[in-house]
Protein backbone atom coordinates (compact mmCIF):
# COMPACT_ATOMS: atom_id res chain seq x y z
CA UNK A 1 0.00 0.00 0.00
CA UNK A 2 0.86 3.79 -0.98
CA UNK A 3 1.75 6.53 1.61
CA UNK A 4 0.89 10.17 0.87
CA UNK A 5 1.64 12.91 2.34
CA UNK A 6 0.40 16.68 1.38
CA UNK A 7 1.47 20.16 2.93
CA UNK A 8 1.90 23.65 1.47
CA UNK A 9 5.52 24.95 0.66
CA UNK A 10 6.11 28.32 -1.42
CA UNK A 11 2.90 29.07 -1.94
CA UNK A 12 2.21 25.43 -3.78
CA UNK A 13 0.93 22.14 -3.04
CA UNK A 14 3.54 19.73 -1.97
CA UNK A 15 2.83 15.82 -2.24
CA UNK A 16 5.07 12.86 -1.48
CA UNK A 17 4.12 9.17 -2.56
CA UNK A 18 5.64 6.16 -1.78
CA UNK A 19 5.76 3.18 -2.95
CA UNK A 20 5.80 1.56 0.62
CA UNK A 21 3.42 3.44 3.50
CA UNK A 22 6.04 2.37 5.56
CA UNK A 23 8.48 4.57 4.59
CA UNK A 24 6.37 7.77 4.33
CA UNK A 25 7.35 9.59 7.30
CA UNK A 26 10.80 8.78 6.78
CA UNK A 27 10.95 9.97 2.99
CA UNK A 28 8.88 13.33 4.15
CA UNK A 29 11.57 14.13 6.05
CA UNK A 30 14.11 13.78 3.33
CA UNK A 31 12.42 16.11 0.83
CA UNK A 32 11.44 18.48 3.08
CA UNK A 33 15.24 18.80 4.01
CA UNK A 34 16.31 19.17 0.44
CA UNK A 35 13.66 21.79 0.33
CA UNK A 36 15.07 23.97 3.22
CA UNK A 37 18.52 23.53 2.18
CA UNK A 38 17.68 24.91 -2.12
CA UNK A 39 15.11 27.72 -0.25
CA UNK A 40 18.29 29.04 2.20
CA UNK A 41 20.61 28.89 -1.18
CA UNK A 42 18.43 30.62 -3.59
CA UNK A 43 14.75 32.43 -2.30
CA UNK A 44 14.82 35.95 -3.98
CA UNK A 45 11.97 36.41 -1.34
CA UNK A 46 13.97 35.84 1.87
CA UNK A 47 16.87 38.09 3.03
CA UNK A 48 18.86 35.47 4.87
CA UNK A 49 19.14 33.27 1.58
CA UNK A 50 22.50 32.61 0.17
CA UNK A 51 21.50 34.56 -3.45
CA UNK A 52 20.11 38.00 -1.56
CA UNK A 53 23.48 38.13 0.57
CA UNK A 54 25.75 37.41 -2.34
CA UNK A 55 23.94 40.02 -4.31
CA UNK A 56 26.26 42.70 -3.77
CA UNK A 57 29.35 40.80 -4.38
CA UNK A 58 28.57 39.22 -7.40
CA UNK A 59 28.89 41.59 -10.04
CA UNK A 60 32.57 41.08 -9.14
CA UNK A 61 32.86 37.42 -8.96
CA UNK A 62 32.06 35.58 -5.90
CA UNK A 63 32.69 31.84 -4.74
CA UNK A 64 29.13 29.93 -3.85
CA UNK A 65 28.21 27.11 -2.12
CA UNK A 66 28.06 23.84 -4.11
CA UNK A 67 24.62 23.79 -4.05
CA UNK A 68 23.39 27.10 -5.08
CA UNK A 69 26.29 26.61 -7.82
CA UNK A 70 24.52 23.33 -8.80
CA UNK A 71 21.06 25.38 -8.88
CA UNK A 72 23.10 27.99 -11.62
CA UNK A 73 24.21 25.08 -13.63
CA UNK A 74 21.07 23.50 -14.28
CA UNK A 75 19.33 27.10 -14.61
CA UNK A 76 21.74 27.58 -17.62
CA UNK A 77 21.38 24.09 -18.73
CA UNK A 78 17.56 24.71 -19.34
CA UNK A 79 18.23 28.11 -20.70
CA UNK A 80 20.43 26.33 -23.68
CA UNK A 81 17.79 23.57 -24.18
CA UNK A 82 15.06 26.20 -24.94
CA UNK A 83 17.41 29.10 -27.04
CA UNK A 84 16.91 31.39 -23.96
CA UNK A 85 12.96 30.80 -23.88
CA UNK A 86 13.90 29.45 -19.83
CA UNK A 87 16.55 32.60 -18.76
CA UNK A 88 16.93 32.80 -15.16
CA UNK A 89 17.94 36.60 -14.98
CA UNK A 90 14.49 37.62 -15.17
CA UNK A 91 14.44 38.99 -11.27
CA UNK A 92 14.57 42.88 -12.10
CA UNK A 93 11.58 41.92 -14.53
CA UNK A 94 9.09 40.37 -12.15
CA UNK A 95 10.00 42.78 -9.11
CA UNK A 96 9.31 45.30 -11.77
CA UNK A 97 5.62 44.04 -12.70
CA UNK A 98 4.82 43.33 -8.87
CA UNK A 99 6.51 39.70 -7.83
CA UNK A 100 8.55 41.23 -5.44
CA UNK A 101 7.61 38.55 -2.58
CA UNK A 102 5.82 35.90 -2.03
CA UNK A 103 3.57 34.65 -4.29
CA UNK A 104 1.28 34.13 -1.13
CA UNK A 105 0.88 37.66 -0.07
CA UNK A 106 0.15 39.33 -3.63
CA UNK A 107 -3.37 40.08 -4.87
CA UNK A 108 -4.51 36.80 -6.59
CA UNK A 109 -6.21 37.25 -9.72
CA UNK A 110 -6.41 33.95 -11.22
CA UNK A 111 -9.05 33.19 -13.54
CA UNK A 112 -9.35 36.89 -14.84
CA UNK A 113 -8.40 37.54 -18.39
CA UNK A 114 -4.67 38.28 -18.37
CA UNK A 115 -3.40 41.99 -19.76
CA UNK A 116 -2.44 42.73 -23.48
CA UNK A 117 0.87 44.11 -23.06
CA UNK A 118 2.54 46.41 -25.63
CA UNK A 119 6.48 44.56 -26.44
CA UNK A 120 9.04 46.63 -27.26
CA UNK A 121 12.78 46.18 -29.44
CA UNK A 122 14.38 42.96 -28.07
CA UNK A 123 17.01 42.97 -25.60
CA UNK A 124 20.41 41.07 -25.38
CA UNK A 125 19.91 37.38 -23.54
CA UNK A 126 20.18 38.12 -20.23
CA UNK A 127 21.79 33.99 -19.32
CA UNK A 128 24.41 34.48 -21.81
CA UNK A 129 26.24 37.32 -19.77
CA UNK A 130 26.35 34.78 -16.57
CA UNK A 131 29.95 33.78 -15.73
CA UNK A 132 29.85 30.54 -13.72
CA UNK A 133 33.45 28.62 -13.56
CA UNK A 134 33.05 25.56 -11.26
CA UNK A 135 31.30 27.58 -7.77
CA UNK A 136 33.00 31.04 -8.97
CA UNK A 137 29.57 33.08 -9.92
CA UNK A 138 29.89 36.58 -11.64
CA UNK A 139 26.22 38.00 -12.57
CA UNK A 140 26.01 41.48 -14.15
CA UNK A 141 25.04 43.91 -11.84
CA UNK A 142 22.30 45.17 -13.95
CA UNK A 143 20.77 41.73 -13.59
CA UNK A 144 19.10 39.52 -10.94
CA UNK A 145 18.91 36.13 -10.83
CA UNK A 146 15.33 34.23 -10.31
CA UNK A 147 15.81 30.34 -10.15
CA UNK A 148 12.36 30.19 -9.01
CA UNK A 149 10.60 27.72 -12.08
CA UNK A 150 14.47 25.58 -12.59
CA UNK A 151 14.99 25.32 -8.94
CA UNK A 152 11.82 24.18 -8.08
CA UNK A 153 12.44 21.11 -10.68
CA UNK A 154 15.72 20.18 -9.57
CA UNK A 155 14.38 20.27 -5.95
CA UNK A 156 11.79 17.58 -6.86
CA UNK A 157 14.59 16.10 -8.84
CA UNK A 158 17.05 16.28 -6.19
CA UNK A 159 14.44 14.72 -3.28
CA UNK A 160 13.11 11.95 -5.45
CA UNK A 161 16.67 10.71 -6.03
CA UNK A 162 17.95 11.38 -2.18
CA UNK A 163 14.58 9.83 -1.31
CA UNK A 164 15.36 6.17 -3.24
CA UNK A 165 19.07 6.27 -2.12
CA UNK A 166 17.87 6.16 1.16
CA UNK A 167 15.43 4.20 1.66
CA UNK A 168 15.54 2.30 -1.18
CA UNK A 169 11.74 2.98 -2.01
CA UNK A 170 10.18 3.93 -5.08
CA UNK A 171 8.86 7.65 -4.45
CA UNK A 172 6.88 10.17 -6.08
CA UNK A 173 7.46 14.08 -5.19
CA UNK A 174 5.33 16.41 -6.61
CA UNK A 175 6.26 20.59 -6.51
CA UNK A 176 3.72 22.68 -7.90
CA UNK A 177 2.77 19.86 -10.41
CA UNK A 178 6.44 19.47 -11.48
CA UNK A 179 7.08 15.56 -10.42
CA UNK A 180 9.85 13.72 -10.44
CA UNK A 181 9.88 10.04 -9.53
CA UNK A 182 13.06 7.92 -8.68
CA UNK A 183 12.60 3.77 -7.73
CA UNK A 184 10.32 1.11 -8.20
CA UNK A 185 6.38 2.51 -9.04
CA UNK A 186 3.73 1.05 -8.13
CA UNK A 187 2.14 -1.81 -10.16
CA UNK A 188 2.06 -0.32 -13.59
CA UNK A 189 3.06 3.42 -13.02
CA UNK A 190 2.65 5.99 -11.28
CA UNK A 191 -1.26 7.17 -11.77
CA UNK A 192 -0.99 10.72 -12.71
CA UNK A 193 -4.09 13.27 -12.91
CA UNK A 194 -3.14 15.65 -15.50
CA UNK A 195 -5.28 18.79 -15.29
CA UNK A 196 -4.46 22.38 -14.54
CA UNK A 197 -7.17 24.25 -13.61
CA UNK A 198 -10.76 22.74 -12.54
CA UNK A 199 -12.07 24.16 -15.60
CA UNK A 200 -10.10 22.48 -18.05
CA UNK A 201 -9.94 19.05 -19.26
CA UNK A 202 -8.91 15.91 -17.45
CA UNK A 203 -6.80 13.15 -18.35
CA UNK A 204 -5.29 10.27 -16.24
CA UNK A 205 -2.21 8.60 -17.52
CA UNK A 206 0.45 6.25 -16.20
CA UNK A 207 3.83 7.52 -15.23
CA UNK A 208 6.44 5.27 -15.82
CA UNK A 209 8.99 4.83 -13.02
CA UNK A 210 12.26 7.31 -13.07
CA UNK A 211 10.19 9.21 -14.99
CA UNK A 212 9.29 12.98 -14.59
CA UNK A 213 6.69 15.26 -15.88
CA UNK A 214 5.94 18.70 -15.20
CA UNK A 215 3.46 21.26 -15.74
CA UNK A 216 3.64 25.42 -16.73
CA UNK A 217 0.16 27.35 -16.94
CA UNK A 218 -0.99 30.80 -17.40
CA UNK A 219 -3.44 30.74 -15.27
CA UNK A 220 -2.89 29.88 -11.65
CA UNK A 221 -0.13 32.39 -10.90
CA UNK A 222 -1.58 35.69 -11.58
CA UNK A 223 -1.76 38.98 -10.03
CA UNK A 224 -3.43 42.50 -10.26
CA UNK A 225 -0.97 45.90 -10.62
CA UNK A 226 -2.02 48.99 -11.71
CA UNK A 227 -5.21 47.33 -12.85
CA UNK A 228 -3.46 44.76 -15.13
CA UNK A 229 -3.65 41.16 -14.60
CA UNK A 230 -0.01 39.68 -15.11
CA UNK A 231 0.46 35.93 -14.89
CA UNK A 232 4.38 34.86 -14.01
CA UNK A 233 5.87 33.34 -16.63
CA UNK A 234 7.82 35.78 -19.17
CA UNK A 235 9.18 36.26 -23.02
CA UNK A 236 12.62 36.66 -21.74
CA UNK A 237 12.95 39.01 -25.25
CA UNK A 238 11.04 41.86 -23.82
CA UNK A 239 10.66 41.04 -19.94
CA UNK A 240 6.91 40.43 -20.40
CA UNK A 241 4.54 38.02 -19.60
CA UNK A 242 4.20 35.46 -22.49
CA UNK A 243 1.00 35.77 -24.63
CA UNK A 244 -1.22 33.38 -23.08
CA UNK A 245 -1.60 31.01 -26.12
CA UNK A 246 -1.77 28.39 -24.51
CA UNK A 247 -3.80 27.77 -20.50
CA UNK A 248 -1.44 24.73 -19.55
CA UNK A 249 1.70 23.05 -20.93
CA UNK A 250 2.46 19.47 -19.62
CA UNK A 251 5.50 17.81 -20.61
CA UNK A 252 7.09 14.52 -19.59
CA UNK A 253 10.98 13.76 -20.03
CA UNK A 254 13.68 12.21 -18.32
CA UNK A 255 14.18 14.71 -14.86
CA UNK A 256 12.03 17.21 -13.83
CA UNK A 257 14.50 20.06 -15.10
CA UNK A 258 13.62 19.44 -18.56
CA UNK A 259 10.14 18.59 -18.16
CA UNK A 260 10.30 21.83 -17.15
CA UNK A 261 12.26 23.68 -18.89
CA UNK A 262 9.91 22.52 -22.05
CA UNK A 263 7.08 23.47 -20.35
CA UNK A 264 7.70 27.01 -19.66
CA UNK A 265 9.62 27.42 -23.38
CA UNK A 266 6.28 26.05 -24.81
CA UNK A 267 4.23 28.60 -23.20
CA UNK A 268 6.58 31.29 -24.28
CA UNK A 269 6.84 30.32 -27.70
CA UNK A 270 3.31 30.59 -28.19
CA UNK A 271 2.18 28.91 -31.55
CA UNK A 272 5.52 27.89 -32.30
CA UNK A 273 5.35 25.22 -29.73
CA UNK A 274 3.77 22.78 -31.11
CA UNK A 275 6.34 22.37 -34.25
CA UNK A 276 8.96 22.63 -31.65
CA UNK A 277 7.87 20.00 -29.12
CA UNK A 278 7.41 17.70 -32.04
CA UNK A 279 11.07 17.93 -33.77
CA UNK A 280 12.19 16.96 -30.13
CA UNK A 281 9.96 14.14 -29.98
CA UNK A 282 8.55 15.46 -26.92
CA UNK A 283 5.70 13.55 -25.41
CA UNK A 284 3.26 17.07 -24.49
CA UNK A 285 -0.14 17.83 -23.86
CA UNK A 286 -1.16 21.83 -24.52
CA UNK A 287 -4.49 23.04 -23.98
CA UNK A 288 -5.08 26.20 -25.25
CA UNK A 289 -7.31 29.62 -24.35
CA UNK A 290 -10.34 27.51 -25.46
CA UNK A 291 -10.16 24.11 -24.00
CA UNK A 292 -8.70 22.22 -26.83
CA UNK A 293 -6.15 19.65 -26.15
CA UNK A 294 -3.74 19.18 -28.59
CA UNK A 295 -0.64 16.30 -28.30
CA UNK A 296 2.89 15.56 -29.01
CA UNK A 297 4.84 13.05 -29.46
CA UNK A 298 4.13 9.38 -27.20
CA UNK A 299 1.64 10.93 -25.68
CA UNK A 300 -0.67 9.95 -23.83
CA UNK A 301 0.13 5.83 -25.19
CA UNK A 302 3.45 6.56 -23.43
CA UNK A 303 3.89 9.96 -21.67
CA UNK A 304 7.57 9.75 -21.20
CA UNK A 305 11.07 10.70 -22.46
CA UNK A 306 11.92 8.11 -25.64
CA UNK A 307 15.15 7.12 -25.58
CA UNK A 308 16.77 10.19 -28.38
CA UNK A 309 15.41 12.78 -25.08
CA UNK A 310 16.54 10.94 -22.07
CA UNK A 311 20.44 11.35 -24.00
CA UNK A 312 20.05 15.25 -22.96
CA UNK A 313 19.49 14.69 -19.13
Amino acid sequence: MVGTRTWTVWGLQAVVVTESASALEAAVQLVQQVLREVDEACSRFRPDSELIRLAGRLADGSDVSELLALLVARALRAAAWTDGDVDPTLGNDLSALGYDRDFAQLKSAAGMPAAELALSVPRRPGWLRLQLDGRHLRVPADLQLDLGASAKAVAADLAAAKVNAALGCGVLVSLGGDLATAGPAPGDGWEILVQDAEVDPRQQVLLPAGAAMATSSTQKRRWEQNGRTLHHILDPRFGLPAEPVWRSVTVAAGSCLRANALSTASVVRGHDALGWLRSLQAPARLVDRRGNVMMTGSWPESPYAPAEEMAHE
